[in-house]
């Protein structure tokens, strides 16, 4: 297997891989992703939520974007919020945990959220918290990570078809010893 490179990229960085960034965020929710996204999803709406959501998080510094490279390629990416309220500067979440679906099983994940990790210890922050769609491909993953289950919130957003409410699972990991 090629050499997976994990990269944090600037703003810049992001607003100039802004169309492989919004073909993989498509191809995820394309693949029954829950990204906060329904079917049918076009490039414009990928592209958008990037430039409006992403990139402003980026340019201020609340939030960092980690991306997986295969062979120079896009595969993955994952986002860490640091930009938590003055009573939680030890915590961070973890946001949108994307790999291509053509690039799946292949470790990427693992290791996005493990550099995600060592760049919130980095910032001083000793919890992790994510939400995930129960049942979903990426809650093992997690619980394999080390995550725990909080709980779990029944219909909480609709499916990537609009057509039912799926539950989603709150998870945390603790990174070192809090006081």
């Amino acid at each position: 297997m090629a050499k997976l490179e994990i990269v944090t990229l600037s703003a810049e960085q992001a607003e100039a891989l802004l169309p492989e960034l919004a073909e993989l965020l498509r191809a995820c929710v394309r693949d029954g992703a829950s990204l906060n996204f329904i079917l049918p999803f076009r490039r414009e709406d990928a592209a958008g939520f990037w430039q409006n959501k992403a990139l402003p998080a980026l340019r201020c510094d609340g939030r960092l974007l980690l991306a997986a490279f295969l062979r120079e390629q896009l595969v993955g990416s994952v986002q860490l919020d640091c930009d938590t309220p003055p009573n939680q500067p030890h915590r961070a979440e973890i946001c949108k945990l994307m790999v291509h679906p053509d690039n799946r099983r292949q470790g990427i994940a693992k290791a996005l959220m493990r550099a995600a990790e060592e760049h919130a210890l980095a910032r001083g922050r000793c919890l992790l918290t994510l939400d995930t769609r129960s049942g979903d491909k990426a809650e093992p993953l997690y619980r394999a990570l080390g995550y725990q289950i909080a709980g779990v919130i029944p219909g909480f957003a609709l499916d990537v078809h609009g057509r039912q409410l799926d539950a989603t699972t709150l998870m945390y990991k603790p990174l070192a010893s809090q006081n």
